[in-house]
């Protein structure tokens, strides 16, 4: 537990040339954040204790990706739904229009980071503390800068390269509906004194002994406060809070934490002007905020995944059931072709459509109505499926 008077509180005040004086602060009160930090612990240690099956571990990296990708893509104007998402991330090689690239590109961005997180958890002794709290470099910052804006169009954007706002260009980020317009610091000198001041801040002890529940979101935000490239920089923000606990040993979240800010695009774009306020305000924790939502974030991704890793597991046991009866001749084919394909469309379902489906008409086109009874009975039987008053067929999955 720390309180308000340990050194990560400690605020790491820089003047810049021409931007004034901008401060670096853990600016939260972890024992009011503790008991809802206890909870998103408690909720990782339960999920990482669920034995995930491969196939399982498969589909649920594939779906976490996708929606990943789809979520930050969206946040920074990004056009394509999430299905397009899907399509785009299996034929990397095939992306040639920009909304496809700005995707593939996310991926690899995401894959430098997952390289970051096997090397920490293979090898500790490139992290500084036990907690596996990676050190961020600017070349890391730079590399996912490249990943994600590599290949795109933009007038001055450049990969690896920081901002340096000539007379009458502008930058800004936000707007009046979300808490106000900030303007970050404008020239490449600003902008290297306060890259450098960061990873000195982030990377102190105080900050690398913090949770990583609270130096991520820290890192996410101060970043954007920054906000050191032409393009690219709410992308690279999110990417390099997932790195931060993909190091930390959490799986499957980080990511999925960019569906929640999608979710929640209001907050999550309002509690940077919030937090930025409460700073200009003196106030004691203005950065509460802020790591508050990110904690929200981690217990509703965490509790998704759980929730979606159990059915899909139900999904498998199910599965082996059936095919076990098939095996077995407990069922007959036909009955195994009909779960089969109600499966893929999902659980429930109207029993007048399934059997106005054609496969299912070619199922029992040289059969009588009473086999089809004592198919479907069958199936009711063995408690694989069943059927209410109101004719809702139901698959019986765990």
């Amino acid at each position: 537990m720390f309180n308000n008077m340990e050194p990560h509180n400690l605020p790491l005040r820089v003047e810049t040339f021409r931007s004034g004086i901008f401060v670096f602060q853990s600016g939260v009160n972890i024992a009011a954040l503790q008991p809802l930090i206890d909870r998103v612990e408690d909720a990782h240690r339960r999920f990482s204790s669920v034995p995930i099956l491969p196939d399982v571990a498969a589909s649920l990296e594939k779906e976490v990706l996708v929606s990943s990708v789809f979520g930050t893509n969206t946040i920074e104007g990004g056009t394509l739904t999430e299905e397009e998402t899907a399509d785009a991330l299996d034929a990397p090689e095939e992306a040639k229009e920009e909304k496809n690239i700005r995707v593939v590109n996310i991926r690899r961005a995401y894959e430098q980071i997952e390289g970051y997180a096997a090397n920490c958890l293979s090898a500790p002794e490139l992290c500084r503390n036990s907690g596996f709290a990676v050190t961020i470099g600017e070349h890391m910052l730079k590399d996912l800068h490249q990943a994600i804006t590599d290949n795109l169009s933009h007038p001055v954007n450049i990969p690896r390269e920081y901002r340096n706002n000539r007379k009458g260009q502008r930058t800004q980020v936000g707007d009046a509906a979300h808490g106000g317009i900030y303007q970050p610091p404008k020239c490449r000198e600003d902008i290297e004194l306060l890259v450098g001041k960061f990873l000195e801040w982030i990377n102190a002890e105080p900050m690398l002994s913090l949770p990583p529940l609270i130096r991520a979101p820290l890192a996410h935000y101060y970043f954007e406060r920054i906000h050191p490239f032409w393009d690219g920089n709410g992308r690279v923000g999110r990417v390099l809070e997932a790195m931060v606990m993909k190091c930390a040993g959490y799986k499957y979240t980080p990511f999925a934490l960019s569906k929640y800010y999608l979710e929640n695009i209001d907050a999550y774009f309002s509690a940077f002007n919030l937090a930025r306020k409460a700073e200009d305000k003196a106030a004691p924790y203005p950065n509460q905020v802020f790591v508050e939502l990110f904690l929200k974030g981690m217990l509703d991704a965490l509790n998704r995944l759980h929730d979606r890793v159990n059915r899909m597991i139900g999904l498998v046991l199910y599965r082996n059931q059936v095919r076990g009866m098939l095996e077995e001749k407990r069922i007959n084919l036909r009955q195994y072709t009909l779960i089969n394909n109600l499966l893929p469309e999902g659980l429930a379902h109207e029993l007048a459509r399934v059997k106005a489906q054609p496969w299912f008409k070619g199922l029992y086109l040289q059969r009588t109505d009473m086999t089809q009874s004592r198919d479907i009975r069958g199936l009711i039987d063995r408690g694989l499926i069943e059927i209410s008053k109101n004719g809702k067929l139901r698959l019986c999955v765990p």
